[in-house]
């Protein structure tokens, strides 16, 4: 296999040794050396200041600046610290240094490590720990080879029931395959193409949501007010406030038995997992179950699903694949009066979440009832011709937003088989 530019050769599979990975770029061909962490850069923990402290002074890299899948530029840093000059001497993070997460509840992002590549230095909070530079290495090529090659190993080092830590004693100790300088900087410059084609479509897809919102705040009139702030042409009635139980019904779904799974069974069961608040459910992930009459749990093709329990008040349509509805999970349906593609647009509205969010119960985990749903108030138009072309309209967004979801999910896809390949 070849890229397109003709970059990377991949090698027969019976002629690669645990030092060379499968594929590589052209002209390349040493093995990769094992190198000690320890003897890249050297680890120390972060500023742990007064409160009064932060909020003005030097930017200051915290745990979000680390996990954020962006690199970190330091005008986008969103922490700033003030202290004294020796502190701050001490605990510049410059280029070509590595941050740590230190700590966290999750096990995926313990140890999770990020490049430093910009000029002007920054500071780091306590929760981080700072890789100083010593040697010399590609940095962007060991953030990768630590978080992809490595991170098993990191996750099971970092022990924790409840929460996982990394200290400064298993950094010292992790080793990395590493070559030559030059093909750790052709492996960076490939892998930055890619984010920045990554970057791209997450940036289309963010605008194209940030433009949804503002329609939904335009084109659907608000409680208090008899008609929206804009129309489309032709049409001129007033509004009328409605409870969404006047033209909906709502079915709960089935606790089935999970004994009773079967992976190839003939229904999916959609669980609030599945209902993520995108357009259509995802689809992918869950169980199945053989049912011989799903009865009224049964699901067809563009059902408007709710959940009732976690994150409450999230709505997505069912999808193609044969489907029964599991507890916690409800299916709206509209009678005639009403445009169905126009309540879901009202039901996908922030406003509809925020408002089940404020009404659920439970000290654990949200809920909400089938009432809860069926009492929320909107505004519609009289003319179904009205609901229809609204919903016509959200509809194409849905879908411009849906494709630049599905390339973006591509290309991280492309980039983690390749990550696999590149790296040993």
């Amino acid at each position: 296999m070849t890229s397109e530019n003709n970059l990377y050769v991949e090698k027969n599979k019976a002629e690669v040794s645990k030092n060379v990975p499968e594929l590589r770029f052209q002209g390349f061909i040493d093995a990769w050396e094992q190198r000690k962490l320890s003897d890249l850069m050297t680890f120390s923990n972060g500023i742990n200041a007064p409160k009064e402290n932060y909020g003005t002074g030097t930017k200051m890299i915290s745990v979000m600046d680390i996990l954020n899948p962006l690199p970190i530029k330091y005008d986008n840093i969103l922490n700033s610290v003030a202290v004294d000059k020796k502190i701050e001497d001490k605990n510049k993070v410059e280029k070509g240094d590595l941050i740590f997460v230190r700590s966290s509840e999750i096990v995926e992002e313990v140890g999770w490590a990020k490049a430093y590549k910009e000029d002007r230095y920054a500071l780091y909070s306590g929760f981080a720990i700072r890789g100083k530079r010593i040697s010399s290495y590609n940095a962007y090529f060991i953030e990768l080879t630590l978080n992809y090659a490595n991170r098993k190993e990191v996750e099971r080092r970092a022990g924790g029931s409840t929460r996982f830590n990394v200290g400064q004693e298993i950094l010292n100790s992790l080793t990395v395959l590493t070559p030559l300088i030059s093909e750790q900087n052709q492996i960076d410059l490939f892998f930055t193409k890619i984010d920045n084609t990554i970057a791209l479509h997450q940036r289309k897809l963010d605008k194209l949501k940030l433009l949804k919102q503002g329609y939904l705040q335009q084109l659907f009139s608000k409680n208090d007010e008899e008609v929206p702030r804009f129309r489309f042409t032709n049409f001129e009635d007033k509004w009328e406030l409605r409870k969404l139980g006047d033209n909906s019904t709502i079915v709960g779904g089935n606790a089935w038995k999970s004994s009773e799974y079967d992976p190839n069974g003939n229904y999916l069961v959609i669980t609030i997992s599945n209902v993520t608040g995108n357009r259509y459910i995802d689809d992918l992930k869950g169980n199945y179950i053989n049912v011989e009459d799903p009865c009224s749990f049964s699901l067809i093709p563009n059902d408007i699903l709710i959940s009732l329990t976690g994150n409450v008040g999230r709505v997505s349509r069912m999808t193609s694949v044969a489907g029964v509805l599991n507890q916690r999970v409800a299916k709206i349906s509209q009678n005639d009066e009403v445009d169905d593609e126009f309540i879901f647009q009202i039901l996908s509205n922030h406003h509809f979440e925020l408002s089940m969010r404020n009404l659920s119960q439970g000290a654990a985990q949200a809920n909400i009832s089938n009432v809860d749903v069926l009492s929320y108030s909107y505004s519609i138009p009289q003319n179904i011709k009205e609901q229809e072309k609204i919903g016509s309209f959200f509809k194409q967004l849905d879908v411009a937003i849906a494709l630049h979801h599905s390339k973006l999910d591509d290309m991280k896809s492309i980039k983690k088989a390749l990550l696999q390949k590149i790296f040993i």
